[in-house]
């Protein structure tokens, strides 16, 4: 590509998104910007955001919006859960935040006003200016139902991104927040979903609820090691094994030498599959109740 080194390296690590302003700094002339847009090295994201050749990956419309937007502007609500990893990538218009200052909505992105917003409230990930999973969370509390709230909440936890007492410091930071109510009543809801490791877990809690069967302890420790589930009054385990957590030959050795501890202990220990829970539902209820009536 005719740009130099630098640039190119700049705009990988902007997942293939460069500002016409970056391109102009670089020595760049307007004509030349011309050039390489109809040549097909530039190709026009927004008004004055490009992405660059073939190098742009999933992210460059994320980035590509931030950057349209310019300075005091972050990824927000839906989309700030999508980087995260809160839930799934949503067709249409790229949801932006843009502290103290107007900017304008335009075809792609849907720009959201805020005279400001604590430091501690935004972060960069994958190099994307966007809110923390905290005030992506209160944010998403405004357009989304208290099912999905709560299990973008439950993924935060999964992922590790919410740490100690975060949601009391949140919301003193936005007292005025329409969102404040609805995620305190999620989090603190004494029906609140327990907040497990993976979907799987989350399907196997569901599966336990409808059936009527008796409820486990979720991630408790026994002598030693973290249990997905257990019923303490049957002695009797369940692991569900998730590729994400079981993907290693370590990790399986070390699952298998788990099993065989507690069961030294008087532990049975059940282990379910993702593809179990989610193609014979019926049988894993079937296989827990036959495991509680026996243990009982």
């Amino acid at each position: 590509m005719p740009i130099d080194r630098e640039l190119w390296a700049l705009a990988a690590r902007q997942h293939g998104v460069l500002a016409v302003w970056q391109l102009l700094a670089a020595g760049l002339s307007r004509r030349a910007i011309s050039t390489l847009v109809a040549r097909g090295w530039l190709r026009p994201a927004h008004r004055g955001v490009y992405l660059v050749g073939p190098i742009h990956g999933p992210l460059a419309r994320l980035m590509a919006a931030v950057m349209a937007v310019g300075d005091g502007a972050f990824l927000s609500h839906r989309s700030a859960a999508e980087l995260w990893g809160l839930g799934p990538a949503i067709a249409g218009s790229v949801a932006v935040t843009c502290v103290g200052r107007e900017a304008r909505s335009r075809d792609g992105i849907r720009v959201h006003h805020v005279a400001r917003l604590a430091t501690s409230d935004v972060t960069r990930h994958h190099e994307i200016p966007v809110t923390g999973p905290g005030r992506t969370l209160l944010d998403l509390a405004t357009r989304i139902g208290r099912l999905h709230l709560g299990r973008a909440a439950e993924q935060a936890e999964v992922l590790e991104l919410l740490q100690g007492d975060w949601l009391d410091p949140l919301l003193a930071r936005n007292p005025r927040h329409r969102g404040a109510r609805a995620l305190r009543d999620v989090i603190c809801a004494d029906d609140a979903p327990a907040m497990t490791r993976s979907e799987a877990e989350r399907r196997l809690l569901e599966l336990v609820r409808a059936a009527r069967l008796q409820a486990p302890e979720v991630n408790q420790r026994l002598h030693g090691y973290e249990v997905d589930f257990s019923w303490p009054a049957r002695k009797l385990v369940v692991e569900v094994d998730g590729w994400a957590y079981h993907s290693s030959r370590g990790s399986f050795e070390r699952d298998r030498r788990r099993d065989a501890d507690l069961a030294r202990q008087g532990w049975r220990v059940i282990r379910l599959t993702w593809t179990l829970l989610t193609r014979e539902p019926e049988a894993v209820v079937a296989l827990l109740a036959q495991a509680l009536a026996v243990a009982g």
